[in-house]
């Protein structure tokens, strides 16, 4: 054997264990929890589901039929429509869509030139119907007067035909003489009758009162009210707020716009008159009434909570003032609960800005009166 041999064998017995695989090392498996701590808290889990759920049944057996609650409910404010009561241009319109306005606000003017022409000649009408009543007096006062005079008339003719017919019988006077003094006679009781006559249509003109004040006599009454008339046409041409509010559909209020009473110009909503519609369900109608107390909660003011108190109930159901009602004598009729309108009036000052139409939710005390309801109102 040689020396190069023996070396070769050396080497391979030191590479033969670096060439050997070790065998994989398992990871440990997982520590698995104690089994006693898990049965404990799988039994006080079924334990405490009957105890909460027999907990919230009580709490609802308890506090059933004390509160009548809804969301279906929104904010109402009154919606006045403004309309001239003229007609003609519109020549200044100071306001504009979502302005405030206060009562007495200016909203819009119309030309007023006509209106004023119109008075002017209302005026001058009842000055000539005053005028016509003094004539129509002093025309009775001289009627009176003439009747007096075409009395004497009468009187003296009559003395002057009972003498001729005396001297005629006596042959002193002729028949000619006789029978003028019958002509004459004859005239004044004509006269006489037509100052009559003339003083009882005077009268009647006066109304059968010859002694009537000016401004009662129906002709000058009749002047006045016409007067009266173009006066408040003249004051309707500028229009004014009725209520405190805001200004909305005012699309029309346009300077130079020709407008006239059937024309809705613009609508007001009032703000002073803000309410709740609540629509309750009929099933909670049994024990509601005017006078009780409400909780409103507004969705636009998250965490508010507002005093108020049933105002009123509706006189019917929503579907029966509907534009169509329901004709629930066809054959597919399904019966759902009906919603009633329920007024509610806010008791607290709401220094939030409200807005027509907003969401809210009430809860109604069924348990509380309209006495104490108000007393609380009224301690508060």
């Amino acid at each position: 054997m040689s020396a190069d041999g023996g070396d070769k064998r050396a080497e391979a017995r030191t590479a033969a264990p670096q060439l050997r695989a070790e065998p994989p090392v398992p990871p440990p498996a997982p520590a698995e929890p104690p089994k006693k701590k898990s049965n404990r808290n799988r039994i006080l889990l079924m334990a405490a589901v009957p105890v909460v759920i027999i907990l919230i049944g009580g709490y609802l057996w308890l506090t059933s039929g004390k509160t009548a609650s809804t969301d279906n409910a929104t904010v109402e404010q009154d919606r006045v429509t403004i309309s001239p009561q003229v007609s003609g241009n519109i020549v200044a319109a100071p306001v504009g869509e979502n302005d405030v306005v206060k009562t007495g606000d200016i909203l819009f003017k119309i030309d007023d030139r006509p209106y004023q022409t119109a008075l002017a000649a209302a005026d001058a009408a009842l000055a000539s119907a005053r005028l016509q009543v003094d004539q129509l007096r002093a025309d009775e006062t001289a009627a009176v007067s003439a009747i007096g005079a075409a009395q004497d008339n009468v009187d003296f003719y009559q003395k002057d035909v009972d003498r001729q017919q005396g001297l005629l019988s006596k042959g002193v006077s002729s028949q000619a003489d006789y029978d003028q003094a019958e002509i004459n006679l004859h005239n004044a009781q004509q006269t006489l009758a037509q100052a009559k006559q003339h003083e009882v249509s005077t009268l009647a003109a006066l109304g059968g009162n010859a002694s009537i004040k000016t401004d009662d006599h129906p002709m000058v009454k009749a002047a006045q009210a016409q007067r009266d008339q173009a006066a408040l046409n003249l004051a309707n041409t500028t229009v004014t707020a009725p209520a405190d509010g805001i200004v909305a559909q005012n699309d029309k209020l346009l300077v130079g716009q020709a407008v006239s009473p059937s024309t809705a110009v613009m609508s007001l909503v009032e703000t002073q008159t803000s309410h709740i519609e609540a629509n309750f369900k009929e099933t909670d109608l049994a024990r509601m009434q005017a006078g009780q107390s409400a909780e409103i909660s507004i969705d636009a003011y998250p965490g508010h909570k507002i005093r108020g108190e049933v105002a009123s109930i509706g006189a019917g159901t929503g579907a029966e003032f509907s534009l169509l009602p329901a004709q629930n004598a066809t054959g597919n009729w399904v019966k759902v609960v009906q919603r009633v309108p329920v007024r509610i009036r806010f008791l607290d000052t709401v220094d939030l800005p409200l807005h027509t139409g907003l969401s809210a939710s009430v809860t109604v005390d069924l348990q509380s009166t309209p006495a104490t309801s108000t007393a609380a109102a009224t301690t508060n």
